[in-house]
């Protein structure tokens, strides 16, 4: 088990000469065992996402345990249903839907759909990596819309989007040349970005009630399309994201596991079905005790 979680079935599969079919079905009845002795009687507080599984519009649902930093379970689709789901596994597993107090997410209609009609109890708290998502969008429209007036944003993207300590020293000083053109869109449009961030280091909900709000007014009035439109967005997901204030919980941990499957499944060129993907996302990110015999 130790050497699928680390390289391809198929290349273990090569050094072991045994099948990559037997190997799954070996995976499959470990994962599955493994599964059956898990305790979420004490999960509370949970993040969900969607990660792709294959090509194309084909996606899986994750669901974490913030707390202990787990995945507790993993289904297809990223429709309202995979709550139901979810639901159902958790019982099975010792927990409790209305036990659930906590939810981060991203601004999916299926999901706010499904934790309404599912976890009752639980207050949404919508991810702030996803709002900076829609931040980032917009700057980026901004500039696209400006580059063809203003030749030296060319090649300028990721100057914009960055976080400036994440810049190199090159790219910080062509920025801060950038800059100082008072008339560029793409620069008001990055102090928007800047503000945006900041207010989110506050945690204190009144207080950052009052300043997102300024920063909407002041939005608005840039008169820059892009940002006008996130303005709507924001007001149209108010509660959820002021809960971050007082919440402070958002899908990093989500973020971080999106990557790792996201790199074993570029290693293992794919997956052939549903159910190997996400064997494999239990093994990896499950922290299962998988009791293998000696």
């Amino acid at each position: 088990m130790a050497m699928v979680r680390e390289m391809p079935v198929l290349t273990v599969s090569r050094l072991v000469r045994e099948t990559d079919q037997r190997l799954w079905r070996v995976i499959d009845h470990y994962v599955s065992k493994a599964r059956e002795a898990v305790d979420m009687s004490e999960v509370q507080a949970i993040g969900v996402d969607e990660t792709s599984s294959r090509r194309g519009h084909d996606y899986i649902s994750l669901f974490v345990d913030l707390a202990a930093k787990r995945l507790l379970f993993a289904t297809p689709g990223k429709d309202a249903q995979t709550f139901e789901k979810f639901c159902e596994d958790l019982q099975a597993h010792g927990g409790n839907s209305e036990a659930i107090a906590e939810v981060s997410m991203d601004l999916s209609p299926a999901f706010q759909k499904g934790a309404a009609e599912h976890l009752p109890n639980a207050q949404v708290t919508f991810d702030r990596f996803h709002l900076m998502k829609l931040i980032n969008e917009a700057v980026d429209v901004v500039r696209k819309g400006e580059v063809y007036s203003q030749p030296d944003l060319k090649k300028s993207r990721w100057l914009w989007l960055k976080n400036p300590g994440k810049l190199s020293a090159k790219q910080s000083a062509k920025l801060q040349e950038l800059l100082k053109n008072q008339n560029l869109k793409t620069a008001q449009a990055y102090q928007f970005r800047l503000t945006f961030q900041e207010i989110f280091t506050i945690q204190n909900r009144h207080q950052g009630a009052v300043l997102l709000k300024a920063w909407m007014e002041n939005a608005k009035a840039s008169g820059l399309p892009p940002l006008v439109k996130v303005t709507y967005t924001l007001m149209n997901h108010w509660d959820g994201i002021l809960r971050w204030f007082e919440s402070q919980i958002t899908n990093g941990i989500l973020e971080g596991f999106n990557s790792l499957l996201q790199s074993a499944k570029a290693k293992a060129r794919g997956y052939r079905t549903h159910k190997n993907f996400i064997n494999m996302a239990y093994l990896i990110l499950g922290k299962l005790d998988l009791r293998l015999p000696t």
